[in-house]
């Protein structure tokens, strides 16, 4: 007979509001009325299913899975941990892609107007399948922060994001990590949204020497939690069940 789980109240006063006026954005971006639910479709609750064949073996190396001519250039790390449900229990076969700028700060995206150079060997892309304990990790250059046009010089701290799916496209969230001492976190208008600061720590990733490379790479562990008091936040669950 299967065991019956606690069930976890969700705190409402943990996400950020969607008008935040030192976000700049959020201003226009923030809704003025009520959202309305809507029906899933059928598509959207029976697949796609996700497994190990749908990922190639550098879709987790973003040093090399780009250029083909050589290694990216940056500092090189690790970023790994496990995907956990509310009870710490390990979540398989969870799809994790990620997406983040170069060493320098600047996304190969035609929009990105920034100066600094674009790195020929780094497509700032990638993903990886949870294992059968909800371990996943993938490798790459620590991102470079960059100017965003806010206030006059605001910076966007160095960040990942992160998009975990489930058995179906439907059942997507999406977050960011940073990383564990960078000065520009505190000073973020987009992190300061974020009232309550132990959700904020849920999204440091933090330096783990046990599991970097000796001679190679530094690591950063970040557990990704789905639900529950000590979820992670994720910017497109602000109201989700």
């Amino acid at each position: 007979m299967a065991g019956i789980d606690e069930f976890y109240q969700r705190d409402r006063d943990v996400h950020p509001a969607a008008y935040a006026p030192g976000y700049k954005t959020s201003v226009t971006r923030s809704p003025r009325f009520a959202l309305i639910s809507l029906a899933q479709s059928l598509s959207e609750a029976t697949g796609p299913l996700f497994g190990e064949d749908a990922i190639a073996p550098l879709d987790n190396d973003l040093i090399r899975n780009y250029g083909g001519g050589g290694d990216a250039i940056g500092e090189r790390i690790i970023v790994h941990g496990r995907v956990l449900d509310e009870n710490a229990r390990p979540v398989p076969n969870a799809l994790i892609e990620v997406w983040q700028a170069n060493a320098g700060g600047r996304y190969r995206h035609v929009r990105d107007n920034y100066l600094a150079p674009l790195d020929p060997n780094f497509g700032g892309c990638g993903r990886c399948l949870s294992d059968a304990n909800g371990y996943y990790f993938f490798r790459t250059i620590r991102p470079g922060p960059y100017p965003w046009r806010n206030r006059i010089n605001d910076w966007r701290p160095a960040h990942i994001h992160l998009s975990i799916f489930g058995d179906a496209f439907c059942q997507r969230l999406i977050t960011q990590l940073y990383f564990e001492g960078d000065p520009l976190i505190r000073t973020c208008p987009i992190v300061n949204a974020i009232a309550d600061k132990d959700a904020v720590e849920r999204l440091v990733a933090r330096l783990d020497q046990s599991a970097g490379v000796p001679l190679d790479c530094l690591a950063y562990r970040f557990d990704i939690v789905l639900r529950g008091r000590r979820q992670t936040l994720f910017e497109n669950k602000l109201q989700g069940a």
